[in-house]
């Protein structure tokens, strides 16, 4: 068994993923548009929106940062 298999990561709508990859417009950051079986992300650059299957998506990712919850 793969650890990539095992290992569940917790993203949300809102959350940004610095990505290994830079995308063509030199941005490594993309915003959280959906998620569940799959993704759709906006570039932070270019605003470019791609919608993939999350298992792919997850295995490029870098780091997430939580978008921060408010209490109003």
């Amino acid at each position: 068994m793969d650890i990539t298999e095992v290992l569940i990561v917790d993203i949300r709508v809102g959350d940004i993923l610095t990505m290994k990859k830079v995308h063509p417009c030199g941005e490594k950051r993309w915003l959280v548009l959906r998620t569940g079986m799959d993704f759709k992300l906006r570039c932070m650059g270019c605003e470019h929106e791609v919608m993939g299957p999350r298992s792919k998506f997850e295995r490029n990712i870098r780091a997430v940062e939580h978008k921060e919850e408010g209490n109003n």
